[in-house]
């Protein structure tokens, strides 16, 4: 058994090579493949359970080590509690994979077909609920390594990247129960084939003008951002940047000034929109007496709209119950945001109708979907600075292209640090900045409209393909085992 758990936790591991910046994806179908084969082999439930925690422990260890580094280097824990709060963290992702696991043995009939998709079933299930339960955290689904160029990407407008898990898994479960078997491995060729084939496909069309875009990359060390002294450095270098980079429409990431909207000087305001308009990240006062993680959206007579965080990120957004004393062992400033609407409007900028999205907030892709179909264009605003030189910021720009790949829609990013990018609607980068360095990314881009098929049901008919097909199974299962 423990050779078994050893075995896992290297294919664990070894999964995160899938994903970028190493891009290798073929590596989740085979890695997952093993494991089903591990779990077939597991005598029991719980034995499978644990082969599911330790492939899920080297996953995540392997994946989100960034974590340490946001704990330690930036929030000030000490490196032992930071390490021991990671590992926790890693921890509690990997009961996933265990679920998975410990469902797949228990309901495993003995028949391949069946069992095929009795492992994509679970699969997605267990990632469904990672990505729902206590606000959620889907980071590293399988489904975000199937960007270009694998042939799984043509999937995407119609069943998101919960649908390409889905299929991830449904394509290892085939390797792994049907290598030696025509129909399974005919059928994963035809998968790979169609998806190859539905790339080619435009589920939307370009709408108004061309629009050139100026975004800007600050690189402000996150350790000097919110000292006060160091203000005029964030001042400045937004002012150079945008007289150096024209354009009718400027991007500032998220939090760009630390100061309130409502203090930031107008000199600023004005630099920024001499030639147009702009939408910088900034964080905004409510009138109840809080403050929101805001895009504001400036006009060329200082009008304004304001966009506010909905979805925030429990421990360095806001304080969850019961965990006032975490903040004692951490420096997080601005730690206790007020959520913004559920429902928004999209912001109208430059001929524009912009969804905008602030930092991990873009990797709720249903929540995405509510701008739509008025929306024409996608920005993310992001801060990755807190995670340091790390897979963060290749990571999250992966997941921004499934983002455009599912609406049909082009996404643009700025970020303090990294990685500021333009993405076309097939989820292609067409232009980045290098991270870490203080530039301005000048690209020109048009507004899409229309409807994907997935922007148009989300997740809600693949989980319930999934419900449905766990239910037949376990059905047809306990009546093969009753006794004649």
């Amino acid at each position: 058994m423990m050779r078994g758990l050893l075995a896992a936790l290297a294919l664990g591991a070894a999964t995160a090579l899938g994903f970028a910046p190493f891009g290798l994806f073929p590596v989740p179908f085979i890695t997952l493949a093993l494991l089903l084969r591990l779990w077939c082999g597991a005598s029991t439930a719980w034995r499978a359970a644990a082969l599911g925690f330790a492939w899920g422990l080297g996953f995540f260890l392997a994946g989100v080590s960034w974590v340490y580094v946001s704990l330690h280097q930036f929030g000030g824990m000490p490196a032992p509690l930071a390490a021991l709060a990671t590992l926790a963290f890693c921890i509690y992702l990997a009961l996933f994979p265990a679920l998975a696991g410990g469902l797949f043995k228990r309901w495993q009939t003995g028949r391949t077909a069946r069992d095929i998709l009795l492992a994509a079933a679970v699969w997605t299930l267990a990632e469904w609920l990672r990505g729902t339960l206590f606000t959620g955290f889907p980071w590293l689904a399988l489904g975000y390594s199937q960007t270009l160029p694998s042939p799984l990407a043509g999937f995407a407008p119609l069943i998101g990247s919960l649908g390409l898990s889905f299929l991830v898994a449904l394509g290892a479960a085939l390797l792994a129960l049907g290598w030696r078997r025509g129909a399974p491995m005919l059928a994963l060729t035809a998968l790979l084939v169609f998806g190859i084939g539905l790339r080619g496909t435009a589920w939307t069309e370009p709408v108004g003008e061309p629009l050139k875009v100026s975004l800007l990359q600050g690189n402000i060390p996150q350790d000097l951002k919110w000292n006060p002294e160091r203000l005029p450095l964030s001042l400045e270098t937004y002012q150079k940047l945008a007289l150096a980079a024209p354009a009718p429409l400027v991007v500032l990431p998220e939090t760009a000034i630390p100061l309130f909207f409502d203090d930031t000087p107008r000199d600023l305001l004005r630099t920024l929109t001499t030639n147009g308009e702009a939408l910088m990240g900034v964080a905004v006062r409510t009138r109840e007496g809080g403050y929101t993680n805001g895009a504001v959206a400036i006009g060329r007579d200082l009008s304004v709209q304001a966009y506010s965080k909905r979805h925030l990120v429990p421990f360095g957004e806001f304080i969850p119950p019961g965990f006032g004393w975490f903040f004692s062992l951490v420096r997080i400033p601005m730690s206790d945001f007020t959520a913004g609407p559920a429902l928004q409007k999209p912001l109208l900028i430059a001929g524009q109708k912009v969804a905008p999205s602030i930092c991990y907030e873009d990797l709720f892709g249903e929540e995405v979907l509510a701008f739509l179909p008025e929306a024409t264009l996608l920005v993310n605003l992001s801060n990755t600075a807190w995670f340091g030189d790390s897979l963060a910021q290749p990571q999250h720009l992966q997941i921004a292209q499934l983002r455009a790949l599912e609406t049909g829609r082009p996404m643009l990013r700025a970020t303090n640090t990294g990685m500021t990018a333009a993405i076309a609607p097939n989820g292609q980068v067409t232009a980045a900045l290098d991270p870490f360095t203080s530039q301005a990314l000048q690209v020109e881009v048009r507004g899409f409209q229309g409807r994907t098929p997935y922007s148009l049901a989300g997740d809600r008919p693949l989980l319930l393909l999934c419900i449905v097909l766990l239910s037949w199974i376990v059905r047809t299962r306990r009546k093969t085992a009753k006794p004649s």
